[in-house]
């Protein structure tokens, strides 16, 4: 029996979606052209590849143009290195009016598909209409345990994000 959580009232007027409707998973090999003068996997790749992986996600779940509001979040747990195989997983954490918090965590897969994790990230992404401007996105159906806490979480940065421009940063 499936239950669903509730999440806090926001007045979105577009049908609400499932985490799991834009949860995807892409798997890259690290190859020459990725890899720093201290032989592991440069960052800036990285960063990259997790910049794409929250705008994938963030536009399956609003069906229209994003766009990077702020990284909130960029932990660089381990190293990665050439032929490893590298799979980065997001899914929607928080959304807003017409923000969306998309967490997308990266591992490294041996060939027995055992995952250790070497980073995690949380990405604020806006959806904008054809001028640029903010637009509506749709709501979240929190399905499980793990959903409403990564909301709660999800609702605290928000509260720091909002804090941290009110200050000046």
């Amino acid at each position: 029996m499936e239950h669903h959580y509730e999440n806090p009232p926001i007045s979105h007027t577009a049908a609400q979606k499932r985490v799991r409707d834009s949860e995807t998973e892409q798997v890259y090999i690290i190859r020459s052209q990725h890899i720093n003068p201290q032989g592991r996997l440069f960052g800036g790749y990285l960063m990259q590849w997790i910049d794409e992986m929250a705008g994938i996600v963030s536009r399956r779940h609003c069906g229209k143009m994003i766009t990077t509001a702020s990284i909130d979040n960029l932990n660089f747990k381990a190293g990665a290195y050439q032929n490893d195989m590298v799979v980065l997983v997001g899914k929607l954490t928080y959304v807003g009016r017409t923000s969306m918090e998309v967490r997308v965590d990266t591992y490294v897969e041996d060939y027995q598909g055992n995952r250790r994790s070497i980073n995690r990230a949380y990405i604020v992404m806006v959806a904008v209409d054809e001028e640029g401007n903010p637009t509506q996105v749709p709501g979240l159906i929190l399905e499980s345990e793990a959903e409403q806490a990564e909301w709660l979480g999800g609702e605290k940065r928000y509260q720091l994000r909002k804090q941290r421009r009110a200050e000046g940063f």
